[in-house]
């Protein structure tokens, strides 16, 4: 059964989006270690699903080597030995080039050896110049090809929506979209959201902070492998449209499918297509000029035109980790919804990026943005507890090491993880790239050690727990699911199973979470009174929140903001799945086992009698035919790709539908249980023993369905 969860965990795959490489980072010692008490959500998911697989392999690890490190112009002020608040620097000192780079160095080459990541491409800027500027590994390795930070592009996932929200944001400046109001007078007929029961409409702040109230599907439709499937970004829309499951404003969930409605409201307003309104508004006047959101694939009618052959040429492959070495990914095309996250970027052209940001919209002479939206990019949209993200209208906000604010957006696809931070009063921005599924830790992590090493003071860890908390612990105490996930259908199972975090408390006062987003538990203190709902990382600045209603928990939301997390039954509990679909595969085999083992005189029985148990064979075969059928499938799960591309793929479409078909008979074994119990006379029926077990394996097979059927897993006509 643990190969049961192992799957669900295999089949994570909401990407673009989320914070792949976190959303919010976490104060850690200022050490090279990474902190192991704070995995990235998604990549701990990644890094449990790495058995060997059946993929082309490419080399055997290749030594690290670095492409040139372009120092800092600007004027450095003479550290101090020890700021006033005992961290190495204070706010208005500059970053030592030298030291920083070796700092990177350090922490870069030990995350590639270890991790087995083939490339990274760094930037960090601050008070408007370039610090450091490096790529490290190979971009490809047949033919070798090294990390060029000017000239090697890498997807950067979901950072793209930044972009999507500047070209949004100056559309609100030009007073040709309002935030307030729906999203609808922005969208051609066809593209509208529709009503679905909630009469409150989305409204344009709500795309802004992720509270449109949409369920999040990704599997099979967010990433193309073949370029023959792509479609143009309205079409994407209108035959992929999501349940709206909550009431706009309600709850922060994050969605893809949202900032893609975004992008395509601003070329619907401006009257171009949304490739070519981010160049020209955008790329062009910041001489960004190795990015894109074009993607290499053939010219076709009706898409927009390709990535230029020049930049084509400078792409770095995605790669995974094997036992034999690495695996080249094929191209990800996620053009079908590019305002979320088909960018192309080097490190130098982020460089350029995050100096306009922390410069208020303008560089060098161009103004991509005017100070009403940089002040809005400055002021959350969502009230939330200290700590907790607000989205700063689209940007995420952070907590850094050292009691610092920052904010930007990490992004990720299958094999690209990267993450930007800016951090306004350092004047200090960091990006980072990785081109191998498993960079994921290293990418969140880099921007807040960076500011840890530099600009806070040592801190002790782990915090301690309040033993106050130990009498409160069953306020918090539960099973909480989380809302951004697909609420139907077999996404639905898969994300029931990656989605539900434990929550406990130790003899010590320590909250732990396990489970659901991040494969590792961790451990937080409360910040203050138990009840408050607040508490921070006992190895960091990461904040949960709980909302608090009559003395017990109802949800709590993570630093990101990606999600709100609610309590939830026992039904909702993977570990309560498990239990029963062990005890439904132990009668399966005991009623078909029966059938070899039974003697002679257990062989008697009344005309009903006989089509119960013919039936209830039957019912035995098609749920062992169901397991063994999903088992199949999870062990072609170790490779993400193979999830995405081949979602749900017969094997599970085969698998649910044994398990339809056997749950419709449960219905009919429910009816004839009082014939069955009826019988005939004694030496022509069932006996006592016999009815017992036909009827306990009724009531488990309708439990089994029942709690199949709540998550998503009889839906074989839809992934």
């Amino acid at each position: 059964m643990n190969s049961v969860a192992k799957a669900a965990f295999a089949a994570l795959l909401l990407l673009v989006a989320a914070p792949a490489a976190a959303q919010a980072p976490a104060a850690a010692p200022a050490s090279p270690a990474v902190n192991p008490q704070g995995p990235v959500p998604y990549e701990a998911l990644r890094q449990s699903t790495r058995p060997a697989v059946r993929a082309r392999p490419v080399a055997a690890r290749p030594a690290t080597t670095e492409g040139p490190a372009v120092s800092s112009l600007t004027a450095i002020t003479p550290a101090a030995p020890l700021a006033a608040s005992g961290a190495r620097l204070a706010p208005g000192q500059a970053l030592p080039p030298a030291e920083l780079e070796a700092y990177v160095d350090g922490v870069v080459k030990d995350a590639m050896d270890r991790e087995h990541i083939a490339g990274v491409t760094v930037a960090v800027i601050q008070d408007g110049q370039v610090v450091l500027k490096k790529g490290y590994g190979f971009a490809s390795l047949s033919p070798a090809r090294k990390v060029n930070p000017d000239t090697t592009l890498f997807r950067v996932g979901s950072i793209s929506k930044t972009f999507t929200w500047i070209a949004l944001m100056k559309e609100v400046e030009a007073d040709r979209i309002r935030l307030n109001q729906p999203i609808n007078l922005y969208l051609p007929e066809q593209l509208q959201v529709r009503d679905q029961g909630f009469h409150t409409p989305i409204r344009v702040r709500n795309l802004l902070d992720h509270s449109a109230g949409f369920e999040d599907r990704a599997l099979g439709q967010l990433f193309e492998k073949n370029p023959s499937r792509e479609r143009p970004l309205a079409a994407y829309l209108r035959q992929e449209r999501p349940r709206r499951v909550h009431a706009p404003g309600l709850m922060a969930s994050y969605s893809n499918y949202g900032a893609a409605l975004a992008g395509q409201a601003v070329s619907y307003v401006a009257g171009k297509p949304f490739e070519r309104l981010i160049e020209e508004e955008i790329l062009l006047p910041l001489k960004m000029n190795h990015t894109t959101f074009r993607e290499a694939r053939p010219t076709e009618p009706g898409l927009p035109a390709p990535m230029p052959e020049v930049l084509q040429n400078d792409l770095s492959e995605g790669y995974r980790w094997t036992p034999t070495g690495y695996a080249a990914r094929p191209y990800e095309y996620i053009g079908h919804i590019a305002p979320a996250g088909s960018a192309s970027s080097t490190a130098g052209d982020m460089a350029r990026y995050m100096q306009m940001l922390l410069n208020s919209g303008s560089l060098d002479g161009a103004v991509v943005y005017g100070p009403r939206a940089a002040k809005a990019f400055n002021t959350p949209l969502r009230r939330t507890t200290p700590g907790i993200n607000g989205w700063r209208h689209g940007f995420a906000a952070y907590d850094l090491p050292g009691g610092h604010k920052g904010f930007g957006h990490a992004g990720g696809t299958l094999s690209f993880l990267s993450n930007m931070v800016v951090a306004p009063d350092l004047k200090l921005g960091v990006f980072i790239s990785t081109n191998t599924e498993t960079g994921g830790d290293l990418a969140a992590r880099l921007p807040e050690r960076i500011v840890a090493q530099f600009y806070a003071p040592p801190m002790p860890f782990p915090r301690k727990g309040a033993l106050a908390l130990v009498d409160s612990r069953e306020a918090y105490q539960g099973y909480y699911l989380g809302a951004r996930r697909a609420h139907r259908g077999l996404e639905s199972f898969v994300g029931k199973m990656i989605n539900g975090v434990s929550v406990s408390v130790t003899d010590d006062g320590r909250l732990v979470t396990s489970g659901g987003m991040g494969a590792a538990a961790r451990s937080w203190v409360p910040e203050g009174d138990p009840m408050s709902g607040r508490f921070i990382s006992t190895t960091g600045a990461e904040r949960l929140s709980f909302d608090v209603q009559d003395g017990k928990a109802v949800s709590f939301s993570r630093a990101d903001g990606v999600s709100t997390f609610e309590r939830t039954g026992f039904w909702n509990q993977p570990a309560k799945l498990l239990i029963l679909s062990g005890l439904t595969a132990l009668a399966a085999a005991g009623t078909l086992g029966g059938v070899l083992l039974r003697n002679r005189r257990e062989f008697r029985e009344t005309g009903i009698q006989s089509q119960a148990s013919l039936i209830q064979n039957i019912q035995a075969a098609l749920w062992l035919t169901s397991m063994v059928l999903f088992l199949v499938w999870v062990s072609k799960t170790s490779d993400l790709a193979n999830v995405m591309y081949g979602w749900p793929g017969p094997t599970l479409v085969i698998a649910s539908a044994c398990a339809f078909v056997a749950a419709l008979m449960t219905a009919g074994t429910l009816l004839i249980v009082p014939a069955v119990w009826r019988g005939g006379r004694r030496v022509d029926s069932w006996t006592q023993a016999r009815k017992a077990g036909f009827t306990f394996t009724v009531l488990l097979y309708t439990a089994f369905s029942v709690v199949l059927g709540l998550w998503g897993a009889l839906a074989p006509w839809g992934g």
